[in-house]
């Protein structure tokens, strides 16, 4: 059996991370971005994620580093990270083409009329 679909914030936090290590903060903003606005991450939440995907082999710490006076932590994808992403990609584009298709055929079964 494959494995349970991402939840959508943790889609977004490791394709932020695809694009190399990021802090904290830096996922946080990203996640916005990619998701338009939708998804915006606390503080809170993405630690508690962030821990969760660690413990899961999906994501590493890379680096820290002090800025002002504070600890910035900057985490990175691992190989598992990069292939269990992927797959979510292939899922969701599955998925998305069955749709598609679907939908094809009842517009053009009801003349474009739904």
């Amino acid at each position: 059996m494959s494995e349970r679909p991402l939840h959508e914030p943790t889609f977004l936090m490791l394709t932020a991370l695809a694009k190399g290590p990021q802090h904290g903060y830096g996922i946080i903003t990203d996640v916005e971005h990619i998701s338009g606005g939708r998804v915006r991450l606390r503080a809170g939440t993405l630690y508690a994620a962030l821990d969760r995907v660690v413990a899961e082999g999906l994501v590493e710490a890379d680096r820290d580093e002090v800025v002002d006076g504070r600890l910035r932590r900057y985490y990175r994808l691992t190989q598992r990270g990069d292939d269990r992403l992927a797959a979510e990609v292939a899922r969701i584009q599955h998925n998305a083409a069955v749709a598609a298709g679907r939908l094809e055929v009842r517009r053009r079964a009801f003349g474009g009329l739904a």
